[in-house]
């Protein structure tokens, strides 16, 4: 299937990604690695609750921890322009017979909660609490030293329909993966804020999240990190690089929480402001597509990902195969 042509004038204003929320079954745990091992800063906590920021961030949070029985992924969240595009999202939504529901959230204005049509829980909203910057106290630069929450990827049963459907709310691809024996797409990069992307799909089980990546300043402090977790107990907690990328050019690290929710760290990736910036493809067969350089990706990180609560879990349409470290 080819990729649809970019939608310049979507009938929603969507800015960028905002945040996701995990369910956690340790909130004691998951505070030691997110804000003592990898550096977040806390914005408000309870006995049920902690929500964080990166540090170049002014929203109030960019990840929400709540305690739960079960891990999972309760919603992704998107910032629109304005309060006029909540109406036009709804509008959008309802016209596609996908649910649509006016909720309360903590920190942020009015917020519409809906799905794409494989089930992935969305959540748009046009305001959230703003808190003063903290981008220059450098006394606070712990860890990773993460800026700011750059992407979401997730496994999809049907990438082309995902593409297909993501598009239409104006999400662009940036680079896509093909099968050629198919044509069917195995993978597609997607933006809305000028980078490689807010938004990736990956062929496989789904809906299910595979990551939350943050932007760091430079590898050095992937590096860093890898060393703060190689003497905290942390180690078994790596799951994949460091490497590059060769989709997105970006330095990386997979790390899992110890819930097992997987977390990116990235920087290096490319400008894609230009609204007619063509899209670039990789064959699945390509050994650097998922890696420039460095170890090939482990079986468990085309394998595991983060359920969304209560959303059944497809099998996927295409049965193509990556290369896969022995």
């Amino acid at each position: 299937m080819a990729i649809p042509a970019a939608n310049l004038y979507p009938p929603v204003n969507i800015v960028r990604l905002s945040h996701v929320e995990f369910v956690v079954r340790d909130l004691k745990a998951s505070r030691a690695f997110y804000v003592d091992t990898l550096g977040l800063q806390v914005t408000f906590e309870d006995s049920q609750m902690i929500t964080l920021r990166a540090l170049e961030e002014r929203g109030h949070h960019c990840l929400i921890l709540r305690k739960g029985d079960e891990p999972a992924a309760s919603h992704l969240s998107f910032k629109l322009f304005d309060e006029k595009d909540l109406y036009a999202a709804q509008a959008f939504f309802e016209s596609r017979g996908l649910p649509v529901q006016w909720i309360d959230r903590p920190f942020q204005s009015r917020t519409l909660l809906t799905s794409d049509p494989h089930g992935t829980p969305l959540e748009f909203y046009a305001k959230m609490d703003r808190l003063p910057p903290i981008h220059q106290k450098y006394g606070l630069y712990k860890g990773v030293k993460p800026l700011r929450i750059d992407h979401f990827n997730f496994f999809m049963s049907n990438v082309d329909e995902a593409v297909a459907f993501y598009n239409e709310l104006g999400f662009r691809t940036t680079e896509y993966t093909e099968d050629e024996v198919t044509g069917r797409l195995w993978a597609a990069w997607m933006h809305r804020k000028g980078g490689v992307h807010d938004i990736a799909f990956t062929n496989g089980r789904g809906p299910r999240l595979h990551h939350v990546a943050f932007w760091v300043p430079t590898p050095l402090n992937i590096i860093d990190l890898l060393d703060l977790m190689a003497t905290t107990g942390y180690v078994s907690n790596i799951e994949r690089g460091p490497g590059r990328h060769g989709l997105s050019n970006a330095f990386f690290l997979y790390v899992r929480d110890p819930d097992g929710h997987r977390v990116e760290f990235y920087c290096s990736d490319y400008q894609t402001v230009d609204p007619d910036l063509e899209p670039l493809k990789w064959s699945l067969k390509d050994p650097q597509r998922q890696t420039l350089w460095g170890a090939p990706a482990p079986r468990c990180w085309f394998e595991e990902g983060t359920p969304f609560q209560g959303v059944a879990i497809k099998e996927p349409d295409l049965k193509a195969t990556p290369i896969v470290a022995p």
